[in-house]
C-alpha cells in the first residue's frame, strides 16, 4: 500500500497541470485570458500604453505546381493581428496582449517590447 501511495505522489507531481498552458493578465482586480474580447479586455484593463496592427500571412498548403505540396506553401491574404502593450508598473514585466479575430490570442510577458 506505501508503494502505491508513493508512486501516485510521485505522477502527481510529475505530471503537468491542465491550466499551466493558458496565460492571464491581471488588471485592477480582474483577469483576462485568452479569448476575451477587445471590449472585455478595455473594460477589464484600460487602454494599452501602446497599440499596433499589423497583417501576419496565412499558408494554404499545397500548390498547382509539380512540387511536393509540404514544401511549397501558398499565400493568401493576410488576417489582421492587433497587438496591446500595458505597463504593469515598476517591478513588473509589460504584458503584449495579442488579437486575432477581434479575440486574445495570446498573452506574453517580456522586459521590454519586442
Amino acid at each position: 500500500m506505501n508503494v502505491v501511495l508513493r508512486a501516485a505522489l510521485a505522477c502527481a507531481l510529475l505530471a503537468p497541470a491542465g491550466w499551466a498552458g493558458a496565460e492571464t493578465l491581471r488588471c485592477n482586480g480582474a483577469i483576462a485570458a485568452e479569448g476575451d474580447s477587445k471590449v472585455s479586455v478595455l473594460y477589464k484593463c484600460g487602454q494599452p500604453a501602446l497599440a499596433d496592427t499589423f497583417c501576419a500571412p496565412v499558408y494554404v498548403w499545397g500548390s498547382p505546381y509539380p512540387v511536393p505540396a509540404p514544401l511549397v506553401p501558398l499565400s493568401v491574404p493576410c488576417q489582421a493581428v492587433e497587438e496591446w502593450l500595458y505597463d504593469r508598473g515598476p517591478g513588473n514585466l509589460m504584458a503584449t496582449v495579442r488579437f486575432r479575430d477581434g479575440r486574445v490570442a495570446s498573452i506574453r510577458y517580456d522586459r521590454q517590447p519586442q
